[in-house]
């Protein structure tokens, strides 16, 4: 099975991208919406921030503790310490999580498998992976689909971007790039091509035809 690790800057169309890799008989595993089930009323990450971070939270109506992103952010972003603190205890999860869905694409004996990981390269996660998408759009597009999320601001914005890779340096170390700031039939086409280029070859870290 070949584990493709999909990834790019904030604001650069992953989830649309992974839903249409999902459209075309490809799962995906999301790395954030592991970490929301993780910060979820009774998922495993709760305990974990309460004994680290108490301020980041809350109670439902039932009671029952969960983890207020938003509080938790303004908690960490700008703290290296606090940050490197916060990923110590929440890139296991992830892990596990992703541990768990590549069993389970082994067991169906899927010929393709997607992680979709923010910071691939950021973190170290593209070992875990065979080969490399990179979802990229010009910046002033990524500016504007950013700045339209709830609670979004310059300051935020630009914090998240200083934790990550600049988009050039994503695309140079990606095997393909797909590009968001296209009609949705350019970047299916997109990546139509990129999954017949990888068919009936032997994709590995260690050795790869040329993209």
């Amino acid at each position: 099975m070949i584990i493709i690790g999909l990834t790019g800057s904030i604001g650069m169309g992953k989830s649309t991208t992974a839903q249409m890799l999902a459209q075309m008989g490809i799962p995906y595993h999301s790395a954030d919406e592991a970490i929301h089930a993780a910060y979820a009323p009774g998922g495993k990450g709760v305990a974990l921030i309460k004994g680290l971070y108490p301020a980041a939270i809350d109670q439902d109506a039932e009671g029952r503790d969960f983890v207020n992103r938003e509080k938790l952010g303004k908690i960490v972003l700008g703290d290296p310490e606090k940050l490197k603190h916060l990923e110590e205890v929440i890139h296991p999860l992830v892990q596990e999580s992703e541990a768990e869905f590549l069993k389970d694409c082994r067991e169906k004996g899927l010929k393709f498998a997607v992680l979709d990981i923010p910071l691939l390269f950021e973190t170290g996660a593209v070992k875990r992976v065979d080969v490399t998408f990179c979802v990229s759009a010009a910046k002033d597009v990524q500016r504007q689909r950013v700045l339209k999320r709830p609670n979004m601001t310059e300051e935020k914005f630009e914090s998240i971007l200083a934790r990550q890779l600049s988009d050039a340096e994503k695309r140079k170390r990606s095997d393909f790039v797909i590009t968001t700031d296209v009609s949705l039939e350019d970047t299916k086409d997109q990546l139509k091509r990129a999954i017949d280029k990888l068919k009936g070859t032997s994709w590995s870290n260690s050795a790869k035809p040329s993209p």
